[in-house]
């Protein structure tokens, strides 16, 4: 759609901070989703409300939201739905779940990065399965529940530490997996280096790799790999 340069753009919500992109649904079927890192509080509400009102029949959601902003967003948006785990924030109804992702974390410390991915996976289609604190310190852990990864349509595999876990996961199933390496670790992890290297180099085929911490990416891309696997 073109649109005269004299007239407000309909696919644009101008906040005068920011230019909100209402028209994402239409082109991707997913709206546009806020990054909340260094962005204030009002602002964050502000462009919530600007996608609620565009798209107030599905949820649309702001990631890496810090508690200042989780409480604002709770008080001035009466259908806020906060999630202080994953450090974000829903507005709206979710949408019904086609396919099935399951979000797997190696330990304890990766559980902020996997509920992003697990809320993300939600918000944008699909039913999530949550499978924590299987890391290869213990495989008889991971080995428990092999058959829910294989019943899943996507995996997300969330490791710090030296990364190991989306290999061991994809020698046990062909369930494609989507690869979040985190921060979690001591000195020579680097932050997330050493797990993101580690699972770049997985000998395991079938793993896509995301950027450390990425819990919103993988979602993302778990969700529609899953919604696609199921007919409508």
């Amino acid at each position: 759609m073109d649109v005269p340069a004299d007239l407000p753009d309909p696919r644009i919500a101008d906040l005068g901070f920011a230019r909100v992109d209402l028209d994402r649904a239409a082109r991707t079927g997913d709206p546009e989703v806020v990054y909340g890192a260094g962005k204030t509080p009002d602002e964050i509400v502000s462009i919530l409300r600007a996608l609620h009102d565009k798209h107030p029949d599905r949820a649309v959601l702001a990631t890496r939201v810090a508690d200042e902003a989780l409480r604002a967003a709770a008080e001035a948006l009466p259908h806020a739905s906060v999630d202080p785990v994953a450090r974000a924030v829903t507005v709206g109804p979710l949408p019904a779940a086609h396919g099935t992702v399951a979000v797997v974390s190696a330990g304890t410390s990766d559980a902020p990065v996997a509920a992003e991915a697990a809320l993300t996976v939600r918000v944008h289609g699909a039913e999530v399965d949550r499978i924590s604190d299987v890391g290869v310190a213990g495989l008889h852990r991971l080995l428990a529940v092999r058959d829910r990864l294989e019943a899943a349509d996507c995996l997300v595999v969330v490791a710090g530490m030296e990364g190991a876990l989306p290999s061991v996961v994809g020698g046990l199933t062909g369930v494609p997996i989507v690869a979040v390496p985190t921060s979690v670790g001591y000195g020579a992890s680097l932050g997330g280096v050493a797990a993101l290297l580690a699972m770049l180099n997985s000998c395991a085929p079938g793993i896509t790799v995301v950027n450390i911490d990425n819990g919103y990416g993988a979602g993302v891309h778990a969700a529609r790999v899953a919604r696609q696997s199921v007919p409508r």
